[in-house]
């Protein structure tokens, strides 16, 4: 398929580790659309509260020429679908395979993603430099998971890393015979998002797949070259 790139002023502001970014820069890059990517530091998301005039405070926000793109709930996969219909043609979310693309959108998006950013987040979080920062990122997390939560997935992350490669694993079984996640010859969204919770686990380079995943360590490797 030919495609004309006209010129776009195109601006993702994002957490590079952050598993929800990730998807949508990768997308960005098989579709060789150019776009600026400014970072939003955990603890201080101002350049988001002034872009949106204070309606909305979490990553990603797409700027896209005059537009701002940002999603309308906790499930909603708006900015993907934008990113699809604007630059891809509709081979993000093809109609044939929407219903199952986004099922498993879902479970990755929570049930994965759940695993993933507590083992990202042990190494991470005390590695920031800044101790007013480290401590307003704790805060925020124990807000929502409870008082010296860091320390519990510490402690757990044996348990919580054996249920990751337990559900990553029913996606290697598929990749054994299949060269991307739905289907043969060309990836689709499901495939970028399983890539953002796969680069969160393994952001600055504490964490890894299981040696076993032989399947998803190929597909990531044909899927991170793969241009459409």
């Amino acid at each position: 398929m030919h495609r004309i790139i006209y010129a776009v002023s195109l601006t993702i502001y994002e957490m590079p580790h952050s598993p929800y970014c990730i998807p949508i820069t990768r997308a960005l890059d098989a579709f060789a659309i150019p776009h600026e990517r400014v970072p939003v530091p955990n603890w201080d998301r101002g350049k988001i509260m002034a872009l949106t005039d204070g309606a909305y405070y979490q990553v990603p926000v797409l700027a896209h020429d005059e537009a701002l793109i940002s999603e309308t709930s906790d499930s909603s996969l708006d900015i993907a679908h934008y990113v699809d219909e604007q630059f891809a043609s509709g081979q993000l979310f093809p109609s044939a395979t929407t219903g199952i693309n986004e099922t498993l959108i879902e479970h990755i998006e929570n049930e994965i993603e759940g695993l993933t950013f507590r083992l990202c987040d042990i190494h991470y979080v005390p590695l920031i430099d800044d101790v007013v920062a480290r401590t307003s990122v704790i805060r925020h997390k124990e807000r929502r998971f409870g008082r010296d939560c860091l320390e519990g997935w510490e402690t757990r992350a044996p348990e919580i890393r054996a249920d990751l490669y337990r559900l990553l694993g029913r996606f290697d079984a598929t990749l054994q015979s299949r060269g991307f996640i739905l289907q043969d010859n060309a990836p689709t969204y499901v495939d970028y998002a399983l890539l953002g919770v796969r680069e969160n686990l393994t952001y600055g380079g504490h964490e890894t797949l299981s040696p076993d995943h032989t399947a998803l360590r190929a597909w990531q490797e044909r899927l991170t070259a793969y241009r459409f």
